[in-house]
């Protein structure tokens, strides 16, 4: 017992009305639909970026970091006068730890240590194109590796050149050399065109035409290349400051971080173990240069205060010996010790107003403040001379040569402690910073680690893809959807035929030359079928109201499937009870002939040509009540065959022997073909095809039929993809079909 069961399906011309709030749907569904669409596209690019990814990740050269601590102290002032001292703050000396990272990456340091560790000079193996610093990097052998198909020029693992000098000229600097390996020893130096520049021996200086190289050690495959380059100062420095970062630890802690990155860990190190080194002798030597130019300031100063004091003593002297032994009373002592606390400070006030005009103007306001002072003490020091006139002219002369002498005095031997003192500081100056944690380096690389690189390419694939399918969706302007037909054109869309795989099959079997298959005969439930079924229903009321029972199908282009359609829908009517023919009016390319596995010969060209007769050209098929009319053999000029009264004729009998006529004509915009047949035929209806035009296509092809005289009565549109369509939640073409299956 046969029973129906009602399955959802696209079939034609069953349109859901349209609705506002389908709106937010049918983006989210649109999108959903199009990356489905394209999910073989957006896998394939994905992968290749995950392939490229982890091929990256194998070939890339490691980079390693070696890091260390500094330690920044305020600035100490050991090693100056007392005044010095007392003026450390105005002199605004203390130590920045801006100021010192900008020292840690000047020219000064790393100038230095470019120079001691040679950086300028740089041997680099010349391997193989993208695999071949890989394949060396993981060679773990002592001596050379064999090169890979004999291709000793390039090194392969293994390989070690030592160049301790290298002088070019100046136009030489920062270009490249090479470094070609001999036997025993030897070695060629070539410049950037591969001219020789000279030959020379390992452990041998050799010179020639402005150059001289010294190399203390080459281990290589005789033919094995390395890239030579002497680099400037300039860039030198630059590539150094590349790799090397400094900061401070956390914020006003006096502590930097000093670090160097680079591929070999070894030397990473011990470049930025000598530029701490090189940083922290530099400002010991600095802090020593203070203690010197202080001490030569002093040693000036010595000579002159040990003159006046000896002279100042033997004035003294000579003159208690002229008036015999004197004893200052209690007074004139006061009075004296009074004077020469002023006089000393007066001497040292005009020392430090010296010390300071070594690094400030006259306008500055510390020497200013330097002067005031002067000028008090100037001023009780006048008070002072004005107590001693009152004393008797002995006591008075007396006073003033003892003045002399212990001024003097104090200040000599005051000079003298303070120069003994600077000496012994400068002996022993320590720095203001100190290095707390030595170079030391990972044994992991730095960057991004494996599984992270393609964790990057994964999504760097998805955005790659994504973006590859949008640009091939904005620059692709083809009809995806039969309601755009409808909205732009304002015809209707009479059935929407879905794509067929069984259908595709069939093709590629006729292409073996096995004819005989038609679709609506091998699976007759097939939705491509149904939707015909659908399109049946509404012929009949098309042609309702048409002079003729016949059909025209035709399209805009080649390889929309009208064809198909017109076949199978002559199928599907016969399997109704009616009679139904098919014309091949394409009369240049047609081929219907072959999916009912007959002849071309005797057909259409043969009746407009008087050469058959009607009941010889109408060929019954394997189907019940569908015949075949075939294009007979392809003429020489189609159209004008098409255009002879016989042809009219043929479509009127034809007519009025068969209920319905399907008229399979060639793309309008190709050929007029179809404008000529237009006329005779009852309904004319164009094929469009999914993907395959633009509206503007379709526009030309339905004015070129109405500029004939060839009414449109509407579209079918074939090869729907319904699995892209069913991800479209608020696509406006939900349909339902009836499909037959036994059950028990």
């Amino acid at each position: 017992m046969e029973t129906d069961k009602l399955k959802p399906a696209a079939l034609a011309g069953q349109q859901v009305p349209d609705s506002d709030d389908a709106g937010e749907g049918l983006a989210v569904g649109e999108i959903i639909a199009v990356v489905m669409e394209h999910r073989w596209l957006i896998a394939a690019v994905t992968s290749a970026f995950i392939v490229l990814g982890g091929a990256y990740s194998l070939v890339a050269t490691p980079v390693y970091k070696a890091d260390g601590l500094i330690q920044v102290e305020e600035k100490s002032t050991g090693g100056m006068s007392a005044v010095m001292k007392d003026l450390g703050p105005l002199l605004g000396d203390s130590t920045t730890v801006s100021a010192e990272q900008e020292i840690l990456t000047s020219r000064m340091v790393l100038g230095r240590v470019i120079t001691k560790l040679k950086l300028d000079i740089e041997v680099t193996p010349k391997t193989f194109p993208v695999i071949g610093r890989a394949v060396a990097r993981r060679y773990k052998g002592d001596q050379p590796a064999s090169p890979w198909l004999g291709m000793n020029s390039y090194a392969w693992g293994g390989e070690e050149a030592r160049v301790d000098a290298l002088e070019v000229p100046r136009v030489a600097l920062d270009k490249p050399l090479m470094l070609v390996a001999g036997e025993g020893g030897s070695y060629t130096l070539l410049d950037e065109d591969d001219d020789e520049i000279l030959k020379g021996q390992v452990g041998e200086r050799a010179s020639g035409k402005k150059y001289e190289v010294f190399i203390a050690k080459l281990q290589a495959n005789p033919g094995t290349r390395f890239v030579l380059v002497k680099q400037s100062q300039e860039m030198a420095i630059k590539q150094l400051r590349e790799n090397f970062a400094v900061k401070e630890r956390g914020k006003k802690s006096g502590i930097l971080e000093a670090s160097l990155s680079g591929p070999n860990i070894d030397k990473i190190v011990l470049v930025l173990d000598d530029i701490m080194n090189t940083y922290v002798r530099q400002n010991v030597d600095q802090r020593s240069a203070e203690a010197e130019k202080t001490l030569k300031f002093l040693e000036t100063q010595l000579p002159a205060l040990k003159k006046e004091m000896d002279a100042a003593e033997a004035a003294y002297n000579n003159y208690r010996q002229s008036r015999g032994s004197l004893d200052l009373n209690l007074e004139t002592q006061s009075v004296l010790q009074s004077v020469v606390e002023v006089d000393n400070q007066i001497v040292a006030l005009r020392q430090e107003r010296d010390e300071l005009r070594q690094s400030f103007t006259t306008e500055h306001p510390r020497v200013q403040a330097v002067d005031q002072r002067l000028l008090r003490l100037k001023e009780r020091r006048a008070q002072f001379d004005a107590d001693v006139n009152k004393l008797p002219d002995t006591q008075q002369k007396v006073l003033q040569l003892a003045r002399d002498v212990e001024v003097s005095t104090t200040l000599y031997t005051n000079l003298v402690n303070t120069s003994q003192q600077l000496k012994v500081s400068k002996a022993g100056t320590v720095g203001d910073v100190r290095i707390v944690d030595a170079a030391a380096a990972s044994k992991e690389p730095v960057g991004i680690k494996k599984p992270a690189i393609l964790v990057v390419a994964l999504l760097l694939g998805l955005i790659a893809s994504l973006a590859l399918v949008w640009i091939k969706r904005s620059l692709r302007v083809m009809i995806e959807d039969p309601e755009t037909i409808e909205t732009q054109l304002g015809l209707p869309v009479y059935a929407t035929i879905p794509h067929s795989k069984d259908e595709v099959g069939i093709v590629k079997r006729a292409k073996g030359n096995k004819a005989g298959e038609l679709l609506a005969v091998t699976n007759p439930e097939d939705d491509a079928i149904e939707s015909l079924r659908g399109l049946r229903t509404t012929i009949h009321f098309a042609l309702m109201d048409a002079t003729h029972n016949s059909i025209l199908m035709t399209g805009s282009s080649p390889g929309l499937g009208k064809s198909f359609i017109s076949k199978n829908l002559g199928a599907v009517l016969a399997q109704s009870g009616q009679r139904i023919v098919i014309v091949d009016a394409d009369l240049r390319k047609g081929h219907i002939n072959k999916e009912f596995g007959l002849r071309r010969e005797q057909g259409v060209s043969e009746y407009v040509s008087g050469t058959a007769s009607l009941e010889e050209i109408v060929k019954p098929t394997s189907v019940p009540n569908l015949w075949v009319v075939t294009t007979g053999q392809i003429p020489p000029n189609p159209s004008e065959l098409l255009m002879h009264l016989r042809f009219e004729s043929l479509l009127e009998k034809l007519g009025e022997q068969f209920d319905t006529l399907i008229v399979d004509a060639p793309p309008i915009l190709a050929v007029s073909d179809a404008a000529i047949i237009g006329r005779l035929t009852g309904a004319t209806l164009m094929v469009a095809r999914a993907g395959r035009h633009p509206i503007a296509e379709l526009e030309q092809a339905v004015k070129r039929l109405n500029h004939a005289g060839v009414q449109v009565k509407g579209f079918v549109f074939n090869d729907l993809d319904t699995e892209r369509q069913r991800y479209r939640y608020g696509y406006k073409g939900y349909v339902y079909r009836y499909s037959y299956s036994k059950s028990a």
